[in-house]
């Protein structure tokens, strides 16, 4: 007699969902005030001035910029306004904030382009392992996203799952 092997997978109305499909592309800088400040502690405004003056801000063209201070330091709210102004119209995406912050913004624009709709009642799995870095921030926005939406939600290969949420309706 034959065995018949069923695809318990291919039957399960699971619908695979792979971040790295929205991947985020652009180069990613991060620009820190602290290597302005003197002695690595205070902002001097005449001093930041002319740097934020003879700076060449084109090499960000293009680029997703974060912008901050590492340093231990009372920075103006004024300097990042500052360096705002330069990059504005140069770098594709702006934050404040460390390489963390930005991925989190350059995700949630991504994921944001997503017609959630299409997922309304389906059995979700958010793929998890693959070659790109996709972040928690990342994972943690699909969520937000499709939470309103979807009968259930998983993490991982549809043949090993760990279950996120599930709807009560």
């Amino acid at each position: 007699m034959e065995e018949i092997f069923v695809n318990k997978v291919a039957n399960s109305g699971l619908i695979t969902l792979n971040l790295e499909d929205y991947f985020p592309q652009g180069e990613r800088r991060f620009i820190d005030i602290k290597d302005v400040l003197f002695m690595g502690m205070v902002l001097k405004e005449k001093d930041f001035r002319d740097w934020v003056k003879n700076h060449d801000w084109a090499t960000y063209t293009g680029t997703n910029v974060a912008i901050g201070c590492t340093a231990d330091a009372i920075v103006p709210t004024w300097a990042y306004m500052l360096m705002a102004s330069k990059l504005s119209g140069i770098a594709a995406e702006l934050v404040f904030g460390d390489l963390q912050a930005l991925e989190a913004v350059l995700w949630r624009k991504a994921l944001g382009g997503i017609d959630i709709n299409e997922y309304k009642d389906q059995k979700m799995v958010i793929k998890g392992c693959g070659d790109l870095p996709v972040t928690a921030a990342a994972y943690a926005e699909i969520t937000r996203l499709l939470t309103p939406v979807a009968k259930s939600i998983m993490y991982g290969e549809p043949c090993s799952t760990v279950p996120v949420f599930k709807s009560k309706a």
